[in-house]
């Protein structure tokens, strides 16, 4: 409750509840809260509102969103120019990681058609490439080789003694075991997208992936040396199969092929070689060169005139069937054989995946959908399991070659596809003198990016040494224990740290903090670490009623359309500075579930009207519409809460990117009575203007990478809108963890960080709060900390 002093000061002041009042406090608010019975509940959810069933469908099916909005004028151009350039990367690396995966080459190249058409119906993501991967394909090879062994196909030629392998009905059986794999390994997804289950790949810290991918760079080294060197080394399985593989190289050394070798190292020298300079001219050049293609090119042509496959026997890739093969189902029984391994592809693609999908969404300003996303790998890969396809997930060269490109949209993907489908058709017979150690090398060369990861060493030792235990003991695992006994011996010891580090927690007791208007005080009752890292973040989002998401999107589509108005001619600017000189300001609602939904979806009227009646504390801001410079500031001004009858502003909400003349087809009448509404009614008991932000991390006795990042991510997102945040009740290790995690900068420095949230509290009101609440004073606010 409020009161005031004799002074005329604000003197804010809190109930205090006991157990017996609480008790009371939070039962009466129970029984408040529930407005139907069980039943009535159970119909209104299974009503069928037009509003929900599109918001439904349009959230499966993401396409019907952004396709009918997409502009050919605007993206069209970038959107091809990525994809042919995507594309005609999946060449060679979709052939190369079919060599891992133990698969006829084709087969990578069926990978990266159908899935990727899958996806463009399914994805949320605008700027990840799906297709093969490295990871994914080494763990499909360690499935296909464990169930489908070359001993197992050796057969008597006649009555001569030695025996011959039957490759076309080894590899036949391989790619029914990889089909299947993959089509269980999608169904899995699925399953756990429709359940929510999205969080899942929560729990493969940073470090932990690293990781592993180090260690299978290192399993994907060992399977391409056979190739490299021309000899035919016995594939292990198992734990310690990769100790027994190079043992067994080791021992077949003095039966290197030279041709082979030859090749190999001409191949090698010639791809590292243009890879520098692609990275050297890669400033001054449109898109990069398709230095692998090159590759591939040029070691047809002099296999295929050089004729070495007769002359020297070096072995090259073979039949390359042309045009599509029919859908057919995979062999279902073998599913109890690879339920492990399924699911280990399930979790690590998607891991993948939604890494890369939400780095590159914060990066240009938009949201991906976790349990969307784990549908939409799940349909891709269940889909190929019927076209002979292996397990894909987002590949990170592939992607950022598509974003540094230009693409915009899934439509690159789309193109991408397109180059795909008309080699298979038309060029795949021309590759069937490409030397396998040429594929070979690329792959290679192609990992050295994940070899770099092994600086991680060094600085999670500075960082944090829990990380680092983690990081040793996921590599080690993953190589030793090969990739499927690695992952779960390394998420289980990733748990036991977190079980360990809460098992011996510092407990501190805090006294009575009052609330002051203006700031927000938040609070985990939990210490933050990788697992709910970004559940902390989307809590802070609720409860302060500041989506920054959509403040930031909402902000970047303003200032690119200034920036057309900018561009356009005086004439075709009237109508909209008519509605600018009614008022001068726009008022968009991003209360988050008023207006607009996750998937930036607007409701019709009539859903909006009851959504405003019903949540009394939404947020609008105000942006100016007023002509400014391109390299001006934007004063952004954030109001909590509104009149309950202000449903006539949700029309505003509606404005899309590319709607110029919204407010200019409005009444002078109708948009001055609503910029009344805001200005006079909103303005009211029911303004909160929010301008500093508290973390109360008193609860936290330690804090990892990750948590690092987050924190040192909602300073940044929420300086975009002039909103302040601080730090209170760190503990004196958090603090020395903090320093070694690099979080303090220029931008974030100590003058951030308090003992207590009292001090936090006062710094607030001396610095901010003189320009939004009036001065207060706080009875009962020390803190103690013991």
């Amino acid at each position: 409750m409020d009161s005031t002093n004799r002074s005329g000061k604000y003197r804010v002041e809190r109930e205090v509840l006991d157990e017996l009042r609480l008790e009371e406090v939070t039962q009466r608010k129970a029984h408040s809260e529930i407005k139907y019975s069980l039943t009535e509940r159970l119909k209104e959810s299974l009503r069928c509102r037009v509003p929900r069933l599109k918001r439904s469908l349009m959230s499966s099916l993401p396409i019907l969103y952004w396709l009918p909005k997409y502009s050919v004028w605007d993206y069209g151009m970038p959107d091809l120019v990525s994809g042919i350039s995507v594309g005609i990367m999946h060449l060679p690396q979709g052939m190369a990681y079919a060599l891992l995966a133990s698969l006829p080459p084709v087969f990578g190249l069926y990978s990266s058609l159908y899935p990727t058409l899958i996806y463009f119906f399914f994805g949320t993501s605008r700027h990840i490439s799906i297709g093969t991967f490295t990871v994914l394909s080494i763990m499909v090879g360690s499935v296909t080789e464990r169930l489908a062994p070359d001993v197992d196909f050796f057969r008597r030629n006649g009555t001569n003694v030695t025996a011959e392998l039957d490759i076309s009905a080894r590899d036949a059986y391989r790619v029914q075991v990889a089909a299947a794999t993959t089509l269980l390994g999608g169904l899995i997804q699925v399953l756990l997208g429709l359940v929510k289950f999205g969080f899942v790949g929560t729990y493969l810290s940073e470090p932990l992936v690293r990781a592993y991918t180090t260690a299978a760079a290192g399993h994907a080294v060992v399977a391409q040396l056979k190739y490299i060197f021309g000899i035919s080394p016995t594939r292990f399985s198992g734990p310690l199969s990769l100790v027994y593989t190079l043992i067994d190289v080791c021992r077949l050394l003095p039966q290197t092929h030279l041709p082979t070798v030859v090749v190999s190292a001409v191949s090698m020298v010639f791809l590292i070689a243009a890879k520098e300079l692609n990275s050297f001219l890669s400033p001054k050049l449109p898109v990069p060169i398709p230095v692998e293609l090159i590759t591939i090119v040029a070691g047809t042509l002099i296999s295929n005139y050089a004729n070495l496959n007769n002359n020297y026997t070096v072995p090259v890739v073979g039949e390359i069937p042309s045009g599509l093969s029919a859908p057919s189902v995979p062999d279902v029984s073998v599913f109890g054989e690879v339920l492990g391994d399924a699911f280990a592809l399930a979790i690590v693609g998607y891991a993948i995946s939604i890494s890369l999908g939400k780095t590159f969404a914060l990066k240009h300003g938009y949201k991906v959908d976790s349990n969307q996303e784990l549908v939409a790998l799940g349909l891709s890969n269940s889909a190929g399991g019927f076209f002979q396809c292996f397990s894909v997930c987002a590949s990170m060269s592939r992607s950022l070659i598509q974003e540094t490109t230009g693409g915009k949209t899934q439509m690159a993907g789309l193109a991408s596809a397109v180059i795909v489908l008309v080699t298979i058709l038309k060029l795949g017979p021309l590759f069937q003198e490409l030397p396998k150690a040429v594929l070979a090398v690329i792959v290679f060369v192609n990992l050295k990016g994940m070899f770099k990861q092994h600086a991680d060493i060094a600085v999670l030792w500075k960082r944090n040494k829990i990380d680092l235990v983690v990081w040793l003991v996921t590599w080690v695992s993953t190589l030793l224990l090969n990739l499927d006994l690695g992952l779960v011996a390394s998420v289980l010891f990733a748990l036991l740290t977190v079980i360990f580090r809460t098992q011996m927690p510092t407990y501190s007791v805090l006294g009575n903090v009052p609330e002051i208007p203006g700031i927000t005080i938040f609070r985990s009752s939990a210490t933050v670490y990788f697992a709910n890292a970004e559940l902390y973040l989307e809590a802070l989002k609720e409860k302060s009623g500041l989506d920054i998401s959509k403040m930031i999107i909402y902000k970047r589509r303003q200032e690119a359309k200034q920036k057309r108005r900018e561009r356009r001619p005086r004439g075709s600017r009237r109508a909209q500075s008519a509605a600018g000189q009614l008022s001068g300001v726009p008022v968009l609602s991003v209360e988050q579930d008023a207006d607009w939904d996750d998937t930036g979806l607007s409701e019709d009227d009539a859903d909006k009207t009851e959504v405003w009646t019903e949540r009394e504390n939404g947020t609008v801001f105000v942006i100016p519409t007023s002509p400014q410079l391109l390299d001006s500031p934007c004063r952004w001004e954030y109001l909590k809460g509104g009149e309950p009858d202000s449903t006539s502003l949700s029309w505003l909400s509606d404005l899309q990117e590319g709607d110029t003349t919204t407010l200019a087809s409005s009444s002078e009448d109708t948009l001055s009575r609503d910029l009344e509404r805001v200005s006079l009614g909103s303005l009211g008991k029911w303004t909160w203007d929010i301008h500093s932000i508290i973390l109360d991390m008193s609860t936290a006795n330690f804090i990892d990478t990750v948590a690092t990042k987050t924190i040192k991510n909602i300073f940044q997102d929420f300086s975009e809108i002039d909103v302040d945040i601080y730090v209170a009740g760190c503990q004196a290790s958090v603090v020395e963890q903090l320093e070694r995690g690099d979080f303090f900068s220029e931008t974030i420095t100590k003058k951030h960080l308090f003992a207590s949230v009292h001090d936090a509290v006062l710094y607030c009101l001396n610095h901010r709060g003189a320009t939004s609440v009036s001065r207060y004073e706080t009875r009962s606010g020390n803190t103690r900390c013991s």
